[in-house]
């Protein structure tokens, strides 16, 4: 199943220093770099380039999603009921922000994330990080991608 394999790949990225854009396992990665890196080791190459982006981007883009966007585009929303480890989740730090952080869900209280000041980690998924859950996404058996279908 595509979630185990997630899973193995999210463990893998432990302890990978914080790095703001990085993207390469055990050199360093933010939240979304994290998420790419994954993304990579299984289907090949990343869905879409990622243009290079400061840390107050959310704030400086105003009233667009593009994180949630972007999940939309390529992987399967989840209703909160039928989530499980090895799936995508995304937050918002205040109601009508853009949604700023992700990770992977590897149990139904815990999750894998670069954590800013931190490294990658396995974070208990406490009140705080659960109220601002602004998305849950199931990554796709297989993707299209420029032309030719790839599976993990």
């Amino acid at each position: 199943m595509i979630e185990d394999q997630v899973l193995d790949e999210a463990r893998r990225w432990l302890g990978t220093p914080y790095r703001h854009a990085g993207s390469k396992c055990q050199v360093g990665c933010d939240c979304l770099g994290l998420v790419r890196g994954i993304w990579r080791a299984l289907y090949g190459r990343e869905p879409q380039r990622v243009e290079p982006y400061s840390a107050d981007w959310a704030e400086a883009r105003g009233d667009c999603d593009p994180l949630l966007d972007s999940a939309r585009r390529y992987m399967r929303e989840l209703d909160p009921g039928d989530v499980k480890a090895g799936n995508l989740v995304l937050f918002r730090w205040r109601d009508g922000a853009a949604a700023k952080h992700l990770g992977i869900l590897t149990g139904a209280a815990t999750f894998i994330h670069a954590y800013e000041g931190h490294s990658v980690v396995e974070s208990a998924l406490v009140p705080q990080w659960r109220r601002r859950i602004a998305g849950r996404f199931a990554f796709p058996e297989t993707v299209q991608v420029r032309g030719s279908t790839s599976s993990p």
